[in-house]
């Protein structure tokens, strides 16, 4: 039983992932660009 919530947890941390990915990109790649413009001044 306890296997079975680890697996479901797995897959729900995942998917999760994978969702956030796809919704996010923009705001990561646009984050990551001014964290570089910051460190190279």
């Amino acid at each position: 039983m306890e296997f079975l919530i680890f697996l479901a947890v797995i897959a729900v941390v995942g998917g999760g992932v994978l969702w956030g990915r796809k919704n996010f990109k923009g705001e990561i790649e646009r984050a990551k660009r001014i964290r570089r413009a910051n460190r190279s001044k």
